[in-house]
């Protein structure tokens, strides 16, 4: 219906206060809200009711316009019971913003008006599909007692006769209806996943179509709505922690009424995703309260009782004093444009499973905390046990990503890295700064590694990486300082580059040419470099111990 036919009815109370200009704009829904930023619950097209609830001042219009006809939708009607008048800050920003302004008397309620634009948006359809998204937001804003994205997936095939799954962007099945028959095989799932971020890294549209075989399946993005499109100006931000809505049906005949039921459906399923986003805030917050106390030094004492605080809450009915496992993951893009930090933690939360999960969503004893532009998981394992060949029960790098590498690859298009770091497991807290530590030891080893997806483990670690996590703060700055501090002080006052010296010479093996080609410089000018260092720190660099002390000093530093 066009927005000219709203004014055309006088039941409904309108007055047109601005956009004389829009009024053949087409209007495909409608939505009553208060908040001050209600794009995540928009996908355009909307008639928008609001009862000024959100205006504490003038200066809250505009921001409130500007999101609004960034999300484009049709029109804005604005009640008159709350404040008399609508406001002129108001109608001025709309006007800016060239968003048609409507006023809705006080005697007239906007259920009236969402009844009508409802039904005149179905019209004739078949089966009235405005009732059935009416049915699916009743069951996902029910609370609990909804039954999740299961249930509106049933209503899809009870009522379109529609097959469908919600995916994570890594392909793993989050949900699926009873009428949808066998749960989808892992790479059928993998390969849809795949073709999702593979169309979103190059802008197209959705839905995506995936002929495999004699069935076709559409693909609809889920996107997050406690994050607009808007919000996210890079796709890269957000492609690797989106949902999606795979349904078995080719989406390319469609008539417009059914795609944006569809639509309205994902809209469904977001908000779903965001009750499960704010379940993890809590584990989110233990874990950054543990890798703070890990990384600024806290007493082993204050650590602990940390972990008794969070075991409960990770491992609910299991008991306490579990074993942790440290992962820590980073997602680079390139240009450095893109900060990955946020990536890397939706990523982690998507890939780490705990086996002994049994609730409907298997992270949800995976604490995952943001360091910068890397992501900290702790991974609390009630026991660890020795498996059949030996090996250390609990997460491995080498299957770890094994079965999301394809989407992810996908995802990351050629321009992006994802690395994973995984320690081995600890029983205390004195054990978990040095699982921190082999942890992110592990991931550097794996960033060596060609390829876009890499994991490695502390069983990759060579002897003296896996030692120094363990060597006590005090121990380590003494050490470094005591040999690195002269050459430090002399390269700051001469710029002598004494440091980066001694690194490519015992990259080297002590190899004078060597050394002297990589450094691109004459042999005697390596030599008076080294004897400088010798001289400063009263070491001889032709001596095995004296070496490795460098080594080991630099790599401590």
């Amino acid at each position: 219906m066009r927005l000219r036919a709203l004014l055309d009815t006088d039941a409904l109370g309108l007055r047109l206060l601005g956009g004389e200009d829009e009024l053949d704009r087409t209007v495909r829904g409608v939505m009553t809200t208060d908040l001050r930023d209600p794009s995540r619950y928009l996908s355009g097209g909307e008639l928008v009711l609001t009862g000024l609830a959100w205006r504490h001042g003038p200066e809250d219009s505009e921001p409130f316009v500007r999101i609004l006809a960034q999300a484009g939708v049709a029109a804005l009607a604005a009640g008159e019971a709350e404040l008399g008048a609508v406001p002129d800050d108001l109608v001025l920003a709309c006007a800016r913003n060239r968003l048609p302004l409507f006023a809705v008397h006080e005697s007239v309620a906007f259920a009236t008006i969402t009844e009508h634009v409802v039904r005149q948006v179905s019209g004739e359809r078949a089966g009235d599909l405005a009732a059935v998204v009416d049915r699916h937001r009743r069951m996902m804003t029910s609370g609990p007692a909804g039954g999740g994205p299961d249930v509106v997936l049933d209503l899809l095939g009870t009522d379109l006769d529609l097959r469908a799954w919600v995916l994570s962007p890594t392909g793993r099945l989050i949900a699926g209806s009873k009428t949808s028959g066998p749960a989808l095989p892992a790479d059928l799932c993998a390969k849809l996943a795949a073709e999702h971020l593979s169309a979103a890294r190059t802008g197209r549209r959705g839905p995506h179509r995936l002929p495999l075989g004699p069935t076709t399946y559409s693909l609809f993005p889920v996107r997050s709505s406690g994050r607009s499109p808007q919000a996210s100006r890079d796709v890269r931000e957000t492609v690797l922690s989106d949902w999606l809505l795979a349904v078995e049906a080719d989406a390319g005949d469609w008539p417009e009424e059914r795609l944006d039921l569809l639509q309205g459906v994902t809209q469904l399923i977001a908000v779903e995703r965001d009750r499960r986003d704010a379940a993890r805030t809590v584990r989110r917050r233990l874990a950054q309260e543990v890798l703070e106390l890990v990384q600024t030094g806290a007493a082993p004492a204050e650590i602990a009782a940390r972990l008794r605080v969070a075991a409960p809450v990770l491992l609910p009915g299991l008991g306490a004093a579990p074993h942790w496992q440290v992962v820590v993951a980073r997602v680079e893009w390139e240009g450095g444009d893109v900060e990955g930090g946020a990536v890397a933690q939706s990523l982690l939360e998507e890939i780490l499973v705990d086996p002994l999960a049994t609730g409907p969503e298997p992270s949800d004893r995976i604490a995952v905390a943001q360091a910068d532009d890397e992501a900290v998981a702790l991974v609390p394992l009630p026991a660890v046990s020795t498996e059949h060949d030996g090996s250390e029960a609990g997460l491995h790098a080498d299957v770890l990503l094994e079965a999301v590498r394809d989407p992810l690859a996908a995802g990351l298009d050629g321009d992006g890295r994802v690395t994973l770091g995984v320690s081995a497991a600890v029983h205390s807290a004195e054990g978990l700064r040095g699982a921190l530590e082999e942890a992110r030891h592990a991931r550097r080893v794996a960033a060596a590694r060609p390829g876009r997806v890499c994991a490695a483990g502390h069983q990759e670690l060579a002897s003296h990486v896996l030692l120094l996590p363990f060597v006590p703060d005090d121990v380590r700055r003494a050490f470094t300082a005591r040999l690195l501090d002269p050459l430090r002080d002399y390269d700051r006052r001469h710029r002598a580059e004494l440091i980066p010296t001694l690194e490519a010479f015992l990259d080297c093996d002590g190899s004078w040419t060597r050394c002297a080609t990589r450094l691109h410089l004459h042999v005697n000018t390596l030599r008076y470099r080294v004897g400088r260092i010798e001289q400063l720190t009263s070491r001889d660099l032709s001596r095995l111990e004296d070496k490795l002390d460098f080594f080991l000093a630099l790599r401590m530093s």
